[in-house]
């Protein structure tokens, strides 16, 4: 693994040349600076306002998309995963009207695309904190296209495109992509990585030096992980809002949608770790009486 020394991208009016050459290549882009400080504080004042809301009414799901729960540092109760923020918030809804993401679109021609504000997940905040009570501090590999498939449509191209709205030196872990990789065939989309349960790192994965107000860009088919902070408490916290950007017939959510299966296999994950760890308890408990047990019928 390597540390990227960042290229000062700017996204402005347009994308430039060297920056469309430099993504077709890679697959990502990384554009400093594209909000100021102020406005950061303001977006995670909504942030925190939608989580509120959505606590007080003791939401589970929105629009058919699960909430992922956990505990802060101080233990009070956070979701780590909200769906649809925009929907609760009009300052975040304003927000996805900025020019300067419409301008991400030519990066998908020449596919037609769009801000998917209302489709697939939505505005998604992922709140990532390394605590012991935190169900939510790293994100193993995997790529964002092979969700389409469960969706019942084809593979089409669409961009994963992150605000972080907090500071994440290369050192306290974070975003870590493999460039290259949205040129590979389907075996490598669906065979290279196992699917978020491989956090490893990679001999060819490089990482960032993140500032809260960047943007991050990378294609839906690059393979990506969230590494997890190597310290724990306030200074593992990293929050990013991703929004989508799509191609292909629109699909909008609504609040009758049903969970897509790759929610429900997710869901039912902490099921299997709570079964693994009970198992395993109950295996130190077993050995010795089993032991005991063999012992005295080996007694003559």
């Amino acid at each position: 693994m390597k540390k990227v020394t960042p290229v000062a991208f700017q996204l402005t009016s347009g994308l430039t040349e060297e920056q469309l050459k430099f993504f077709k290549k890679n697959g990502y882009l990384h554009f400093k600076n594209f909000i100021p400080k102020e406005t950061v504080k303001e977006l995670l004042y909504e942030v925190e306002q939608v989580q509120q809301h959505l606590l007080a009414n003791d939401a589970k799901k929105v629009n058919g998309i699960p909430l992922k729960f956990g505990n802060d540092i101080n233990g009070k109760r956070l979701i780590q995963r909200i769906a649809f923020a925009s929907q609760y918030s009009n300052k975040l809804h304003q927000f996805l009207q900025d020019s300067r993401l419409k301008a991400l679109l030519t990066l998908l021609e020449p596919y037609t695309g769009r801000i998917g504000e209302n489709e697939k997940d939505g505005l998604v905040v992922n709140h990532y904190v390394n605590t012991p009570a935190s169900k939510f501090s790293q994100l193993g590999w995997h790529t964002d296209s092979p969700r389409d498939l469960f969706l019942g449509s084809r593979i089409m191209p669409m961009l994963n495109v992150g605000l972080h709205l907090d500071d994440c030196a290369f050192e306290n872990g974070g975003l870590r992509v493999i460039p290259g990789t949205h040129r590979q065939g389907l075996l490598g989309l669906f065979f290279r990585k196992k699917y978020y349960v491989d956090n490893s790192a990679d001999k060819s994965e490089v990482g960032f030096d993140i500032e809260a107000g960047d943007l991050t860009v990378h294609e839906g088919k690059l393979w990506h992980r969230v590494q997890q902070s190597p310290v724990t408490g306030e200074a593992s916290r990293r929050r990013v809002m991703y929004i989508p950007v799509v191609t292909g017939p629109v699909k909008f959510k609504h609040a009758q949608s049903t969970t897509p299966v790759y929610h429900k296999v997710a869901q039912l994950k902490p099921a299997f770790q709570s079964l693994k760890y009970n198992l395993a308890g109950l295996a130190k408990v077993i050995s010795p009486v089993a032991s005991t047990i063999l012992s005295i019928t080996r007694i003559k």
